[in-house]
C-alpha cells in the first residue's frame, strides 16, 4: 500500500487525472481520500491515472482544461491512455499495459475568443529598488550578459568558411572567445519562402548585445547576402552596428579567403578582450524561455519555475519572452486569461491561425508536434503539451506584446514572440529579436545551447537531474519532493543574476552548441489534394498527390545510356565481400541534438583511433532534422537517407547516436533497419539522456568501436567499375566539357559501376550531354531535361548498376550532395564555373573546371583543371576520381575544413 501523495501529482484542484510520479505496477495498491484503489494496469511515470469517475464521452482534465475523452466508464485507477500513447509505450514492450485505450484525443477545434472573459490586468508590480548585474553596456541598446567576437554566415554556402574561420582562432585571447554561426538556410538558387524570417534574425544575431564583434560573410551571387542584410537593416529602421564589424565577400580560393577574414578579425581580439563587466541594471535581461524534450512534470515544476523567475525579471524592468507558437494550440484561454489589451489578444489568436494554415499546406496538424519522447513520457497530444508549455506563463504575469519571428522586442515586460516548435529555430528567433539569457526546461534532458547566449537548463525530476548533472544547471524536481516553489525562485533567480554576470553554466562548460534558423517551407499556398474543413482540421489525401512532391520510392532500375569498354584502374580495399574506396566508422546522430556530440566524439575516435586500422576514417553527419519537424513525406525521405548511410558500401562500423528524446529515436531506426532486411545487432546504440550525459556516453561509444577485432581492410587491384559515382555541373558549361562528363560517365557504366545525375541538375538540362550520355539514337526520348524521369527517389538506394536520375526538390548545394551519398554514391565529382563547392562529410566531392576565370581566381581550391578536347577532359576526370578512390590525393575541399551535411525536407517538410 503506498498513499497517493508518494506516487501521483494532480495537477490543479478539480482536475480528475493525476499524474504518476513513478512507474507503477499493475496490482499496485494506493490509498486516495480515505479508500483503497487497485491499478488494473501498469501506469509509467509521467503517465495519467483517473483519481474521480468519469464517464463515457466526459472530459479528462488536467490544470482544468479537457485533453480527451472518456472510451468507457473510468474508474480511480484507471490508466489513461490515447490510441497514439498506447502505441508509443507498447513499441517500447512495455508490459501489464491495457488491450485498448481507454481514450479518446480532445479535438483541436477552433479555439473561439469570448472577449467578456479577457482579464485587462496590471502588469507584476515592480520592486521598489531593481537590482543590477555585472555586464557589457552596448551603445546599440540593452547590456549584454556574454562578448564574443561573432563570425556569421549570411546562408549555408559560407557556413563552412566560418566554422573553419572560428577553429583557427580556438584559445585566443577575445573576450568570451570566437564562435561561428553556421547554419543550413538560403542556400538555394531561389528567393526562400523564410527570407523575412532569415534576415531579421540575421540582423539580430549582429545586433545581440551579447556581440562585442561580428564578421558578416557571404558568397558571390549569394540571394541572402550582405547587401541584402544593409538593405533590410535600412528599409525596417534598424540601429547602425556600433560595434566592431566588417562584411566580407567569398570571391577567391578558400585558404586565401581564410587569410583576408582572419586579417580583419584579428585586430578586433585586443578591443574585445580588454572590454570589462560594469554594473548594469536588471532591466538589461531579455530571458528567452524555452522547453525541449519536455515530460508531463514540465507543466508541474520546470515551466512554472522558469515563469516565475521570469516574473522576477521582470519586476526589476526587463522582458521575459515566450515562443513555440503550435505548442500553444490548445491552450489559448489560459495564455489570454491575462493580456494588456484586446489587441494584443487577436493579434496572438491570428498568429495560431496563420501558423495552422502554414502548416495545412504540408498536410499536417499541430498534433503532429509531440515527439516520441514527449509522448512516451506522458505528453500524449498536442493540448497536454500546450497546457504545460503554457505554465512558462504565470497566472498573474501579463501577456504585453505578440511579434513576429525574430522582430526587435518593443519593450520589456511579458512578450510572445512567433515560432515553431523546433527548439533551436525557436531559439535563435529569440536570439534574433534580442534575448541575452535562455531559459531551457527539459523533461528527458536537453542538451541544447546556443554559442554566443548562455542557456540554465532546468530539468523536472530530481532523478533526471542526478543522471544528467553534468549537463543541467537547475534541479526543478525538488519541487516535487517538498522544496516550496517561492525557495526555488529565489536560489534560481540569484543563480540566473551570477550566470548572467559571467559564472559559466553548465551547457558553457560542456564547449558545444549548434544553430538553427526557422527552416525554408516549400509550400506557400494549398495544395490540391489537401484541404482544410471549416473547423480547422485537415482532410490528408497524399496519396493522390504527384509521385515527386511526395517523394516516393521508384523501382531503382538503371536509364539505357551509352556505355563504353575503356577501364581506369584503381587500388580499392577489400573490405568483406566488397572492393571499396574506403572503410568509414560512422557516428549517425539520429536527431539535430545529437549532431554536435556526435561531430566531438568523431573526432577525439579519430585522434585516438578507437576502430584501429578496421577503418580508414571516422565521420559524424550532424543535420537538422529528426525532431521539430513535421512528419509523413518528409520523414519517409529523411529515414530513407539515414537508413542510406548506415548501409552505404563504404560503412564499415556504424553507431546511432541519439539525444534520447527526438522523434526518431533508436528504437525507431531499429524498426526501420528490420524494416530493410538488416540486423539491427550489426550497429551500435548510444543514448545521451539515457546513458547519463556526455562523459558517459563518449565512455559507451568509444567501448564500442573497441570492442570489435576486425582486420585492416587490404588494397586490391580493381578499376572505376567497382563505384558509384555522382556527376553534377554548377554554372556555365561548354559543350565540350558536357560531352567529356559523358564520356566519364559511360566508362565508370561500362566497367559495372553506376552513376547518378540530379533531376534539377546542370548535366541533365544540358542538350550535349544528354546526347552524349544517351546517344544521338534515343535523341526523341531525351530531347529534354524534363523528358528524363528519375529513376529513384531523393536518397534511394540503387536496385541495379547503370545511369541513374536522382529526384531533387530544390537547387541546394549540400542537399544534392547528401542525397547522392545515401543512394550509394562513393564519389561526387563536379564541374564548377564562377565558384567553388563545400565538400560532403561522408562523401568526397572532387571539382574540376574548364572554365579559365574560375582557374584564374579558385584554382587554389580545384582538384584538376580540365584542358583540351572532350576525350582530354575526361582522361583529367576519371584520373582524378582514380586517384581519391585509391586515397592518394585527399580533395582541396575537405583537406581544408570547408564540409558539410544537409537533409532536405522536400515538398511538404515543415518545421513543427
Amino acid at each position: 500500500m503506498v498513499r497517493f501523495d508518494e506516487v501521483g501529482v494532480r495537477p490543479e484542484p478539480g482536475d480528475n487525472v493525476a499524474i504518476a510520479s513513478r512507474r507503477l505496477e499493475a496490482g499496485t495498491e494506493i490509498e486516495l481520500g480515505g479508500t483503497t484503489v487497485t491499478l488494473p494496469h501498469t501506469v509509467l511515470e509521467g503517465h495519467r491515472f483517473v483519481i474521480d469517475p468519469v464517464g463515457p464521452g466526459e472530459a479528462l482534465t488536467s490544470w482544468n482544461t479537457p485533453f480527451a475523452r472518456a472510451s468507457r466508464d473510468l474508474l480511480p485507477g484507471d490508466y489513461v491512455c490515447t490510441p497514439t500513447s498506447l502505441a508509443a509505450v507498447t513499441a517500447r514492450g512495455v508490459e501489464g499495459l491495457p488491450a485498448e485505450p481507454s481514450a479518446t484525443n480532445e479535438p483541436l477545434d477552433p479555439y473561439e475568443l469570448d472577449e467578456s472573459a479577457l482579464n485587462f490586468g496590471q502588469q507584476v508590480t515592480s520592486v521598489e529598488q531593481p537590482g543590477t548585474f555585472l555586464g557589457y553596456p552596448r551603445e546599440q541598446g540593452a547590456a549584454g550578459t556574454r562578448n564574443h567576437v561573432v563570425l556569421m554566415a549570411t546562408s549555408s554556402r559560407s557556413s563552412g568558411f566560418v566554422t573553419e574561420l572560428a577553429r583557427r582562432f580556438d584559445g585566443a585571447a577575445a573576450g568570451d572567445g570566437v564562435v561561428p554561426v553556421a547554419h543550413t538556410e538560403g542556400g538555394e538558387d531561389e528567393v526562400p519562402n523564410n527570407l523575412h524570417f532569415l534576415l531579421a534574425t540575421l540582423v539580430g544575431f549582429t545586433l545581440n548585445p551579447n556581440v562585442g564583434a561580428v564578421l558578416i560573410v557571404d558568397t558571390e551571387d549569394d540571394v541572402v547576402s550582405g547587401q541584402a542584410i544593409k538593405d533590410f537593416m535600412a528599409e525596417h529602421d534598424y540601429p547602425a552596428i556600433k560595434v566592431p564589424h566588417a562584411f566580407f565577400t567569398r570571391r577567391a580560393g578558400f585558404e586565401h579567403d581564410l587569410t583576408e577574414a582572419g586579417a580583419l578579425v584579428e585586430p578586433w581580439l585586443p578591443i574585445v578582450d580588454n572590454q570589462t563587466r560594469t554594473e548594469v541594471p536588471l532591466a538589461d535581461l531579455k530571458i528567452a524561455l524555452q522547453c525541449g524534450g519536455s515530460d508531463a512534470f514540465s507543466g508541474i515544476s520546470a515551466n512554472p519555475l522558469a515563469g516565475l523567475v521570469g516574473a522576477e525579471v521582470i519586476k526589476h524592468g526587463g522582458a521575459a519572452v515566450l515562443a513555440e507558437t503550435d505548442e500553444l494550440i490548445g491552450a489559448e484561454p489560459y495564455v489570454l486569461k491575462n493580456v494588456r489589451d484586446l489587441a494584443t489578444a487577436l493579434r496572438f489568436l491570428a498568429t495560431i491561425r496563420s501558423f495552422k494554415e502554414r502548416v495545412g499546406w504540408h498536410g499536417h496538424t499541430a498534433e503532429g508536434n509531440p515527439s516520441g519522447g514527449n509522448v512516451y513520457r506522458g505528453l500524449y497530444n498536442i493540448v497536454l503539451k500546450s497546457i504545460g508549455a503554457a505554465r512558462k506563463l504565470p497566472r498573474e504575469v501579463r501577456l504585453d506584446h505578440v511579434i513576429e519571428y525574430g522582430e526587435p522586442l518593443p519593450g520589456n515586460g511579458y512578450i510572445f514572440m512567433d515560432s515553431p516548435g523546433n527548439d533551436l529555430e525557436s531559439v535563435a528567433g529569440q536570439i534574433g529579436s534580442g534575448c541575452n539569457l535562455i531559459f531551457f526546461t527539459t523533461g528527458n534532458g536537453s542538451i541544447t545551447n546556443f554559442p554566443f547566449v548562455p542557456t540554465l537548463k532546468f530539468v523536472t525530476t530530481s532523478a533526471r537531474y542526478e543522471r544528467l548533472h553534468a549537463e543541467m544547471d537547475v534541479d526543478a524536481g525538488r519541487y516535487l519532493t517538498g522544496t516550496p516553489m517561492a525557495d526555488l525562485t529565489a536560489e534560481t533567480f540569484d543563480l540566473t543574476v551570477r550566470v548572467a554576470s559571467g559564472e559559466p553554466s553548465a551547457g558553457e562548460r560542456a564547449g558545444h552548441s549548434q544553430v538553427s534558423i526557422w527552416r525554408n517551407w516549400k509550400q506557400s499556398g494549398p495544395r490540391e489534394g489537401i484541404s482544410i474543413s471549416t473547423d480547422g482540421r485537415m482532410s490528408r489525401q497524399l496519396a493522390d498527390l504527384p509521385a515527386e512532391d511526395r517523394d516516393a520510392p521508384l523501382d531503382g532500375l538503371p536509364l539505357a545510356g551509352l556505355r563504353s569498354d575503356a577501364r581506369t584502374a584503381a587500388r580499392l580495399l577489400q573490405v568483406d565481400d566488397r572492393l571499396v574506396p574506403e572503410a568509414v566508422g560512422l557516428i549517425l546522430p539520429t536527431s539535430l541534438c545529437s549532431g554536435q556530440i556526435a561531430l566531438r566524439l568523431a573526432a577525439q575516435a579519430e585522434v585516438e583511433k578507437w576502430a584501429g586500422d578496421a577503418v580508414t576514417r571516422m565521420v559524424a553527419l550532424p543535420h537538422t532534422e529528426g525532431c521539430g519537424s513535421s512528419g509523413g513525406a518528409s520523414e519517409e525521405t529523411f529515414a530513407r537517407i539515414m537508413v542510406g548511410y548506415l548501409l552505404h558500401p563504404n560503412t564499415r562500423m556504424a553507431l546511432l547516436l541519439e539525444h534520447g528524446c527526438e522523434k526518431t529515436h533508436n528504437d525507431y531506426f531499429r524498426s526501420r533497419l528490420v524494416e530493410a532486411g538488416k540486423d539491427p545487432s550489426r550497429f551500435g546504440w548510444a543514448s545521451i539522456q539515457a546513458d547519463g550525459g556526455l562523459d558517459a556516453v563518449g565512455n559507451k561509444v568509444k567501448d564500442w568501436f573497441n570492442s570489435f577485432d576486425l582486420d585492416k581492410p587490404v588494397e586490391q587491384r580493381g578499376n572505376l567499375g567497382a563505384l558509384k559515382v555522382g556527376l553534377d555541373a554548377r554554372g556555365p558549361l561548354t559543350d565540350t566539357t558536357a560531352e567529356a562528363l559523358a564520356l566519364i560517365g559511360r566508362e565508370i557504366v561500362g566497367s559495372g559501376g553506376s552513376v547518378v545525375l540530379s533531376s534539377r541538375g546542370a548535366l541533365l538540362g544540358h542538350a550535349g550531354f544528354r546526347a552524349a550520355a544517351f546517344g544521338s539514337a534515343d535523341a526523341a526520348a531525351f530531347g529534354s531535361a524534363d523528358q528524363v524521369g528519375p529513376t529513384i527517389a531523393h536518397g534511394q538506394r540503387l536496385a541495379q548498376p547503370g545511369w541513374h536520375v536522382m529526384r531533387m526538390p530544390g537547387t541546394d548545394w549540400m542537399e544534392t550532395a547528401t542525397g547522392f551519398g545515401a543512394s550509394g554514391v562513393q564519389q561526387i565529382l563536379a564541374h564548377v564555373a564562377g565558384g567553388t563547392l563545400s565538400a560532403q562529410r561522408f562523401v568526397p566531392v572532387v571539382e574540376i573546371s574548364n572554365d579559365p576565370e574560375t582557374v584564374a581566381t579558385y584554382g587554389d581550391d580545384l582538384d584538376a583543371v580540365a584542358t583540351g578536347d572532350a576525350a582530354d577532359q575526361a582522361r583529367i576526370g576519371l584520373d582524378t576520381i582514380a586517384m581519391v578512390a585509391s586515397r592518394q590525393l585527399v580533395p582541396k575541399a575537405v583537406a581544408s575544413g570547408n564540409v558539410g551535411f544537409q537533409i532536405t525536407r522536400g515538398l511538404l517538410g515543415t518545421s513543427m
